[in-house]
C-alpha cells in the first residue's frame, strides 16, 4: 500500500490511500516504524506528495506482526518476548567486609543515585534572570583592565559598554548596576558632580536605554566615586560624616538618575533616614515607578579592595566603620532592614554575600520583600586567584558559589561572574 499527501497547510499532512502502480523510489525510515512513518520527498509547492513503501518491507513487517491478543496469549502460556537477562550484582572489591545490611528505614543517598534523581529533587535552582551584572565605565574610549579583578574592565561609556550589555543579553542577563571611575578634577567634599545630569552616568544611562529600551538599569546612590575626601558621604572638618546634609545630596543625585531613564536606584552609603527621604524626592518629581534597592545590611567590610581600586575611591583618611554596619553584628541587620521595609524600599540587599550567608537567610525569614545579594570584588578576585593557582575548579567553585547565595535566601545576586556563570548555564563554554 502506498499514500498520496494532498496539498495542506505546513506541518499538517492529509493522507488518502492511492494505488501503489507508478509510485518508486521512496522507502521507509526503519523497518521497525509503523507503516506510516516514511521518509517523504516533496515536490513543487502545491502538488501532491508521494510516498510509497517498498513493497517487501511491508511484507515483512505485515507477516512477522502480532496483534495484541496473540501477545497476550504468549505471554499467559509462559512465553513471554525475549528480554535483556537481569545483569549480575557489581561486585565489591576484595577485603570488603561481610556484613548484614543496616536495618534503616531511611536511605536519604536513594534520592541522590542518579543525575535525573538529583535533578528532579533540587530544592534551589539558579538561571540568568537571577544575575544583575555590575559594570565599571570611564569616560575614556577604550576598555581598560582591572589589576586586582581579572577579566574585568573599566569600560568606555560610548562603546565597551553597549558590547558587553550585548554579550550579557545574548547569554539571558537583563540586568544590570553601573558604577563610575570619575574624573580626580570633578571630585569634590560634597560630591556635586552625582547628580550633573549631564554627568557620566546618566550619559551613559540614556544611551543604554535608547539602544536597548527593555534592560533594567541599577544605579549606585552614593558620594564615595564623586567625594574628593573618598567618604560615602560629606565630611566635616573634624572627620564626622555628616548624615542628613548628605542625605539631601542623596535625593538629588536619585532624582538626576531616575530622570535619564534608571529603574532602579540603589543608596548604598548607610545614611539613615535615605531610603524614606529619596522616596519622597522622586515621588514629587513623578518617579513613582522607580524601585528603591536599598543596601540594607552594608558591611564594613575588608572584602572591597578590589572595587575600590577600580573606581579609584578609597577613602583618603579614616574607615567607613561610623556608617558601615559592624561584621560582629547580626541583630542589627534586622533594625536595619525593618527600617528600610518602613520607608518604601522595595528591594533589600546583604553586602557582601558569602560571608554573610546568615544575614541573608535571617532577612529572608523577616520581610516579604525581594532579598538581592552582592557577591563582591574580593569574594570574585579571591575565586579566581585560587584557580589561577590551581587550587580549585573555578567554574564549580563559581557556580557553588552563587547556589549557596540563592540557597540562602537571595533572589537577585549582583556578581561579577554574571556573564560567565549565564554563558555556563546556556551550555556556552566561551
Amino acid at each position: 500500500m502506498a499514500f498520496a499527501v494532498v496539498g495542506a497547510p505546513f506541518n499538517t499532512l492529509t493522507v488518502e490511500h492511492i494505488n501503489n502502480a507508478g509510485y518508486v523510489g521512496l522507502r521507509r525510515t526503519s523497518i521497525f516504524c509503523p507503516p506510516f512513518s516514511l521518509c517523504v520527498k516533496s515536490q513543487s509547492a502545491g502538488k501532491k506528495q508521494l510516498i510509497r513503501a517498498e513493497a517487501a518491507i511491508n511484507t515483512l513487517i505485515t507477516e512477522t506482526r502480532k496483534t495484541i491478543e496473540e501477545c497476550e496469549a504468549a505471554v499467559i502460556e509462559g512465553n513471554p518476548p525475549a528480554a535483556p537477562a537481569v545483569p549480575p550484582k557489581p561486585q565489591s572489591p576484595p577485603g570488603t567486609p561481610a556484613i548484614s545490611p543496616i536495618p534503616l528505614m531511611r536511605r536519604p543517598r536513594r534520592n541522590r543515585k542518579s543525575a535525573t534523581l538529583r535533578a528532579a529533587f533540587q530544592e534551589t535552582t539558579i538561571s540568568p534572570a537571577n544575575f544583575i551584572l555590575p559594570l565599571f565605565i570611564h569616560e575614556g574610549e577604550e576598555d581598560t583592565p582591572i589589576g586586582a579583578m581579572p577579566g574585568c574592565y573599566r569600560l568606555g561609556w560610548q562603546h565597551g559598554l553597549i558590547e558587553e550589555v550585548y554579550k550579557a543579553r545574548d547569554v539571558g542577563v537583563n540586568s544590570l548596576v553601573l558604577f563610575p571611575k570619575i574624573p580626580d578634577a570633578l571630585k569634590s567634599p560634597t560630591g556635586d558632580e552625582s547628580y550633573n545630569e549631564n554627568g557620566l552616568v546618566p550619559r551613559a544611562i540614556r544611551l543604554l536605554k535608547d539602544k536597548y529600551p527593555d534592560l533594567v538599569i541599577y544605579t549606585d546612590v552614593a558620594l564615595d566615586p564623586y567625594s574628593s575626601d573618598g567618604h560615602d558621604g560629606i565630611v566635616r572638618e573634624d572627620g564626622v560624616i555628616m548624615n542628613d546634609e548628605t542625605v539631601h545630596q542623596l535625593c538629588k543625585q536619585a532624582v538626576a538618575q531616575a530622570r535619564a531613564g534608571a529603574d532602579v536606584v540603589s543608596p548604598s552609603d548607610m545614611m539613615d533616614g535615605r531610603v524614606a527621604a529619596i522616596r519622597l524626592a522622586l515621588d514629587r518629581e513623578g518617579f513613582q515607578d522607580v524601585s528603591i534597592m536599598s543596601y540594607t545590611a552594608k558591611y564594613a567590610s575588608a572584602f572591597y579592595g578590589p572595587f575600590r581600586e577600580a573606581l579609584d575611591s578609597n577613602p583618603r583618611f579614616g574607615d567607613k566603620k561610623t556608617y558601615q554596619m559592624n561584621p560582629g553584628n547580626y541583630r542589627e541587620a534586622l533594625i536595619e532592614s525593618c527600617t528600610d521595609e518602613e520607608e518604601g524600599a522595595d528591594i533589600l540587599m546583604v553586602k557582601p554575600a558569602m560571608p554573610y550567608l546568615d544575614v541573608i537567610r535571617l532577612l529572608r525569614d523577616n520581610t516579604s520583600l525581594p532579598i538581592s545579594a552582592y557577591q563582591v570584588s574580593g569574594e570574585y578576585s579571591m575565586i579566581k586567584a585560587a584557580a589561577a593557582k590551581g587550587m580549585l575548579d573555578e567554574t564549580k567553585a563559581m557556580m557553588e558559589s552563587l547556589l549557596c547565595i540563592k540557597r540562602a535566601g537571595a533572589d537577585a545576586i549582583l556578581t561579577y561572574f554574571a556573564l560567565q556563570a549565564a554563558r555556563h548555564l546556556c551550555g556556552d563554554g566561551k
